[in-house]
Order: C-alpha cells, then sequence, then structure tokens
C-alpha cells in the first residue's frame, strides 16, 4: 500500500535513511527536522501516516501528538530513546499507534508503518460519513443526498468525503488539493474552486448563494454540520399563494 508519509526526525542522517527505506517500500516521503514543522506539515499536507521522533526541537514529539490528536486521526508512529514503561504508556495515551525504540532496524520500521497502514484502510474503509442528509460510503464509493444518489467525479469524492470528515473545520484549497490528488500531481488552487462549485450544483439548493458548502475566506472551504438536502428544503417551501 502506497502511502504519503510525513517523517519527522531532527536526525538528518537517520532522516535520510528512514526516507530511503520508506521510497524504496514506494511510499512518497517528506521530512522535516522539528516538531513546530511537523505540525505545519501535517496540517498543509494531510499525509497518510506520520512517523515521529520523540526527542524533538521546538516541540517534541509528545506535544505533536497532542495538537494532531486534537485535530484529527493521522496515524502516529514514535520513535523513541525513551524506554520506560511510563514514557511508552504517555505516547500512546496521546493517541500514538505505534513505536519504537531507538536504536531499531530500519526493516521493522518499514513493517511497522505497513500494519499501521493497513489498519488505518480498514478502519476508514469502513467509516461512513453523515452529515445532515449527505451520507457518503467510502465502501460503495457513493454520495446520497436524502436517500437520493448523487453522481460525482472520484476528485469530487475525494474533497467532499475530505471536508465530511470533519465538519465545521476550515481546510486550506491546498489541503484539498493534496488529499485529492496527492503530494506529486502539480494543480493549481483554482482546480479546488471548480470542483467545490461543481458540488454546489449537485447539493445546494440556490449554488449561487450556498449554505452549507462555504467559503470560508482568506482559508478555503468547509462544509457546515447543518446539511439538508435540495429535496427537504422543496418539501418545506411555501406553496404559491394563487
Amino acid at each position: 500500500m502506497a502511502a504519503r508519509i510525513l517523517v519527522a526526525e531532527d536526525d538528518h542522517k537517520q532522516a535520510e535513511l528512514i526516507r530511503r527505506y520508506l521510497e524504496r517500500d514506494g511510499h512518497s516521503t517528506v521530512v522535516v527536522h522539528d516538531g513546530r514543522a511537523a505540525i505545519e506539515e501535517a496540517r498543509r499536507r494531510a499525509p497518510d501516516l506520520l512517523v515521529l521522533d520523540v526527542m524533538m526541537p521546538k516541540v517534541d514529539g509528545l506535544d505533536v501528538t497532542r495538537v494532531l490528536r486534537a485535530e484529527g486521526n493521522i496515524p502516529i508512529i514514535l520513535l523513541t530513546a525513551r524506554s520506560t514503561e511510563d514514557d511508552l504508556l504517555l505516547g500512546l495515551d496521546l493517541g500514538a499507534d505505534d513505536y519504537l525504540t531507538k536504536p531499531y532496524n530500519p526493516r521493522e520500521l518499514v513493517a511497522r508503518v505497513r500494519t499501521v497502514l493497513r489498519r488505518a484502510g480498514t478502519a476508514a474503509a469502513a467509516q461512513v460519513y453523515q452529515v445532515g442528509d449527505l451520507v457518503i460510503d467510502p465502501v460503495r464509493h457513493e454520495v446520497s443526498l436524502a436517500g437520493r444518489l448523487v453522481e460525482v467525479t472520484p476528485a469530487e469524492f475525494k474533497i467532499l468525503a475530505c471536508l465530511a470528515a470533519s465538519p465545521g473545520r476550515a481546510f486550506t484549497r491546498q489541503q484539498l488539493l493534496e488529499h485529492a490528488f496527492g503530494f506529486e500531481h502539480y494543480v493549481f488552487d483554482r482546480t479546488i474552486d471548480v470542483h467545490v462549485m461543481n458540488l454546489r450544483k449537485k447539493l445546494e439548493a440556490a449554488p449561487a448563494r450556498p449554505s452549507y458548502l462555504l467559503t470560508v475566506y482568506g482559508v478555503g472551504y468547509k462544509l457546515t454540520d447543518k446539511l439538508v438536502s435540495k429535496t427537504k428544503l422543496a418539501s418545506e417551501a411555501p406553496a404559491d399563494a394563487s
């Protein structure tokens, strides 16, 4: 399973070794060297998994885990030189999915990455997102609104699933681009605007005056958690006087 992986490791030689092993296993890898950069890159790139060193400058790995766990469910593997049970339990209690104690064999890290990705993929596949009358089923790859199937493109589906996974959260265009197209595709922010415009035509009662798929000025877009369908709006509209 090829994935987009963020590696946060302040030891440059160790980070390069991890990158080579992960890319050899088919993954796209981005490396940062401090905790603050890890948080910023995780927010910007929305990777599939984070390999996170605990002992890092600026913000340590445990605090990075706290911050990112409060914002989402990115899988995290901790790398730690701390071997006491309390430290390891703290990392897991904060939401880390797995850990390796230094020194470790890079091949074992690659194996742990595969296991965590497989586990995360199974959980994600089972997740059906529902926001108001909108239902997104990743297994069936279907979008329905008030029980009516809505035809969407693969990119529209990914964007909508990203927004529906965190109703009310504002995503930047870059985050949505990378979620829909991955790290390696060179596309413009305008691409997201076009997809959102098309989604509004399919979901909104008044696409020119959206009520649910909202623009967050200076940021990007969000999906309100008060979504109702076109059908419901039509049924609740007052009859014409005659």
